[in-house]
């Protein structure tokens, strides 16, 4: 019977990092500056002052100890906030499709195939550098393979949704693999002047490459089913689109001191508490039951790949889900080194560490985020 494999992985880790000590000494010097400049308004009771952030407080917030970024340096000065990222020209490869083409290569090389074997490219992200062309199909040109690309946004779960589309795409069509990448620049909508989220995400690519099982070599993963699900939530939201083109210059306007488009409501936000409330239960349930229709134990799970959103989510979710305390080993962390990095959290968990599987053993990849919106892919080590 043909179903879909989990063929390859592939990964970009930008070259520079920033620990929680440079961004909690970089918030505290703007939080300083701003309450000075606000002193009379804060002795008058009309706004409040500022509370300094401290790594203390981050990883015990999230687990976070650092995070790789595209630009350190913008982010980590006072008077800007944000990362520089220049913007290119129509005729160069632009920065998410460069990113996501490396991890793309990476993926391509391990799976030792020639591109004319794929014959379609996903690109799923939380964030999109623009509303056409379509990202995928500038890295479907840039690594040169015929057929079709499309976007897909679905936040954080971008990637689950990803990989269930592309073995529907394997279902209809077995002749050819399907190429998903999601590349993320997180620093670029994360307000580091906001204390409560300053530290939450970083910048990455992954790659993953799906393929049949008519065609599919040794090793790989069977996917042995994919579940999907959304409800609406404004708990999560980022309101930056271009039906606002004014958000830069009320931005400036704001009277806040932070750079001009950066007023809190256009880049990431959350109810953090909330999210967590109604997330963890609702994909725990999700899982289980998945796991349940596919006639598996979801307590005899080798390994869980989950969203690297927040270490004490992931460790809620792994105790419901196993029925127990789980081991480093089965229930994987990369945020405490990538921070939460959106739709390619699990696909790195997933990446780095699916070592130690015999043929048969099964792990489960899965996301949640925005939306909400919650993904779960079942594989087995073939």
């Amino acid at each position: 019977m043909t179903h879909a494999v989990i063929a390859a992985t592939g990964l970009f880790t930008p070259e520079q990092s920033i620990s929680n000590a440079e961004l909690v000494e970089a918030y505290n010097a703007w939080a300083e500056r701003w309450n000075a400049a606000h002193a009379g308004q804060i002795a008058e009771g009309d706004v409040a002052a500022l509370t300094p952030s401290s790594e203390a407080f981050i990883e015990k917030a999230s687990g976070i100890k650092s995070r790789f970024v595209l630009d350190k340096a913008g982010i980590l000065d006072p008077e800007r906030m944000a990362p520089h990222l220049a913007e290119r020209s129509n005729d160069e490869l632009s920065i998410m499709a460069e990113m996501a083409v490396k991890a793309a290569r990476q993926a391509i090389e391990a799976w030792g195939k020639p591109v004319s074997e794929i014959g379609a490219v996903l690109c799923a992200a939380s964030n999109m550098p623009r509303p056409y062309p379509a990202l995928a199909v500038e890295i479907q040109q840039a690594l040169g393979i015929e057929g079709f690309g499309f976007d897909m946004n679905v936040a954080c779960s971008s990637a689950t949704f990803g990989i269930k589309t592309a073995a529907d795409f394997i279902a209809n069509d077995p002749s050819k693999a399907v190429l998903m990448v999601n590349p993320e620049v997180c620093s670029a909508h994360l307000n580091f002047t906001d204390r409560d989220s300053h530290f939450i995400f970083g910048d990455v690519c992954t790659a993953v490459i799906v393929e049949s099982s008519d065609t599919a070599g040794p090793g790989g993963w069977d996917i042995l089913g994919t579940r999907l699900k959304t409800v609406f939530s404004n708990n999560i939201r980022n309101n930056f689109g271009f039906l606002n083109r004014w958000a830069q210059e009320t931005g400036a306007k704001a009277g806040s001191d932070r750079p001009a488009g950066q007023q809190d409501d256009k880049l990431f936000i959350q109810q953090g508490r909330k999210v967590f409330k109604d997330v963890v239960p609702m994909v725990s349930d999700m899982i289980v039951d998945h796991a349940g229709d596919l006639g598996l134990d979801p307590t005899a799970l080798k390994r869980l790949w989950l969203h690297q959103a927040n270490i004490n989510m992931n460790s809620m979710i792994g105790r419901k889900v196993l029925g127990r305390d789980p081991s480093e080993a089965e229930n994987v962390i990369i945020l405490d080194e990538y921070a939460n990095t959106s739709s390619a959290g699990s696909i790195i968990a997933f990446h780095l560490h699916n070592d130690g599987f015999e043929a048969g053993e099964t792990g489960l990849i899965c996301s949640f985020g925005a939306g909400y919106s919650a993904g779960t892919v079942f594989v087995r080590k073939r």
